[in-house]
């Protein structure tokens, strides 16, 4: 089972940027596809990228396309969050889950899919 633990959460003003990391541990990285999520206060878990075992990527939420984007260094095994002018609304807790997956283009936004999760990192942006 793949542990997970990530970092880079912060207080931002709108507009900043920030990079989130999401180290793994206690397998191989490289079998797995990773989705982030984000949490805000009185809101439900809304996936918002992912990424498959073979690198490609997908961003589901529309609000942050074009804004945030998700990576993988599997020999540094992290994968990495970077989010561009950052709003208000991106206040939130942020996930990153893991799914080993042996169709390797596999990848979804379904929280339930997703068996390991990290503790999270809050994201706070405000001026």
């Amino acid at each position: 089972q793949l542990q997970l633990v990530e970092s880079g959460g912060g207080l931002v003003q709108p507009g900043g940027s920030l990079r989130l990391s999401c180290a793994a541990s206690g397998s191989t990285l490289a079998f797995y596809a990773i989705g982030w999520f984000r949490q805000a206060p009185g809101k439900e878990r809304e996936g918002l990228l992912c990424i498959s075992s073979n690198g490609g990527s997908t961003s589901y939420l529309d609000s942050v396309k074009g804004r945030f984007s998700i990576s993988r260094d599997n020999a540094k095994t992290t994968v990495y969050l970077q989010m561009n002018n950052l709003s208000l609304e991106d206040t939130a807790v942020y996930y990153c889950a893991a799914r080993r997956s042996i169709a390797r283009s596999w990848c979804s936004n379904t929280d339930i899919f997703f068996p390991s999760w990290g503790q999270g990192t809050q994201v706070t942006v405000s001026s």
